[in-house]
């Protein structure tokens, strides 16, 4: 059995667990026709913040979630929410559950996630997003007049349909936030506040965040009632990922990441960047030393996206350059490689970056490059994960590199001589 005990959070009720290994799908009572598409997609055991939320969800307690990327925590509000959507019979066709979500991608890949789990089931869903052309903003439109069941949007394309008045939300049942904190990030909070204001105030709310700073536990006071609060080990990567970083300068990191690929047996990498004009820098390398490898950044129009990431998907390239917008919510698995070409000014990012690899119990590798004015940044990801990163050999063609020196208060940018040349010293093995 699964022992839970009450924890104090700021008015917040926290339920803490032990996990039950034992413990299946059926034995949470979800709706038969659910665990049929469930168990025909491979699925016997809940995950950790499946097996806490989906109960507490199912008794209709507003739930707070921490849980990180490859967690299993999507389908911790999807199977419980569509439980309940089965076990109810509205007497007219009207939205019953919105997602809202951060990006287009992970509207899209929640979408699938539904259609997937909802095969032997008459829910249906529609993802709405940004960047598509008229005809698909009509469909939207068409669907959410109808009544399709889940809705899953991106918070400006959503207030964009509610600003033209034929979105119902009165009788909304459930609302839910997934990737809360980055919402917050790109600064989401006060449209989230103006979708809220559409729907009624008996709804159950869910809010599932991987960190939760100070302005999430603002924004649960606002919208959410009495909420239960699961948190599943955030901040750490997973066990599986094998961590490692070259400290560098920045003029050397993009033939290092050549260097790094050129002649490997690697099927799937991802090379993630902080700026647009740094993805444009290494796609352009690596397309001139002849990889296969695409690039994904904001630039680009969403036809294009979907088209790049489909073919990464099915193992048509085998390398791909992005900025964040790929780093949390979106499910490739087999990632061989992660490299991180900048170091996120966010620490927490990191743990999202590299959680791209290892995941579903698999290992994987994830390295990066650590130029002179990133090191104090590294320096707060290894405090972060409680543990240091093994510093690897940067090859020799490459010329002499900086000392890692994280706590060095003053930056010399990319001066070579106020720089001790090697580094550490240590060979790297997958």
């Amino acid at each position: 059995m699964k022992m839970t005990f009450p924890c104090s959070f700021q008015k917040i009720r926290i339920i803490c667990a032990v996990n039950d290994d034992t413990l299946t799908f059926e034995d949470l009572g979800l709706n038969d026709a659910i665990l049929d598409g469930l168990y025909a997609m491979g699925f016997e055991k809940p995950t950790p913040i499946q097996e806490q939320a989906i109960v507490e969800i199912i008794n209709n307690k507003d739930v707070i979630a921490s849980a990180q990327t490859g967690t299993g925590k999507t389908g911790a509000f999807i199977l419980p929410s569509m439980h309940k959507i089965m076990e109810t019979n509205p007497t007219k066709p009207r939205i019953r559950a919105l997602v809202i979500v951060p990006t287009r991608e992970l509207a899209v890949q929640i979408d699938q996630q539904i259609e997937g789990f909802s095969y032997y089931t008459s829910v249906s869903s529609i993802a709405i997003y940004g960047g598509s052309d008229a005809q698909a903003f009509d469909r939207e439109k068409k669907a959410l007049t109808s009544g399709v069941e889940f809705v899953i949007a991106t918070p400006g394309r959503f207030i964009s349909h509610l600003n033209l008045g034929y979105v119902d939300l009165s009788e909304l049942d459930i609302l839910i936030l997934d990737e809360a904190d980055r919402m917050l990030d790109m600064g989401f909070y006060g449209d989230i506040l103006r979708i809220v204001k559409h729907i009624g105030k008996d709804r159950q709310t869910l809010l599932f965040s991987a960190t939760m700073p100070d302005r999430m536990v603002k924004l649960s006071k606002e919208i959410l009632n009495d909420p239960i609060r699961i948190n599943i080990a955030l901040s750490k990567p997973a066990e599986g990922v094998i961590q490692g970083a070259y400290v560098v300068y920045e003029e050397q990191k993009s033939e290092l990441v050549k260097e790094l690929l050129a002649g490997k047996d690697l099927t799937s990498v991802i090379v993630f960047a902080s700026t647009k004009k740094s993805v444009r820098k290494v796609y352009d390398t690596l397309k001139r030393s002849g990889m296969s490898v695409g690039s994904i950044s904001s630039d680009l129009e969403q036809k294009d996206r979907e088209e790049v990431m489909l073919s990464f998907k099915n193992r048509k390239m085998k390398v791909l350059v992005a900025t964040d917008v790929v780093s949390r919510g979106i499910d490739i698995d087999g990632i061989d490689l992660v490299i991180n070409y900048d170091v996120p000014s966010d620490a927490e990012d990191y743990v999202h970056r590299i959680g791209r690899t290892a995941r579903a119990e698999s290992t994987g590798v994830a390295l990066t490059l650590i130029g002179t004015d990133e090191q104090g940044k590294f320096g707060r990801i290894e405090q972060l994960i409680g543990s240091e990163v093994r510093k690897l050999v940067v090859p020799e063609a490459l010329g002499k590199v900086p000392a890692y020196e994280p706590t060095r208060k003053k930056s010399f940018g990319n001066k070579r001589k106020n720089f001790k040349s090697g580094g550490q010293r240590k060979n790297f093995k997958k």
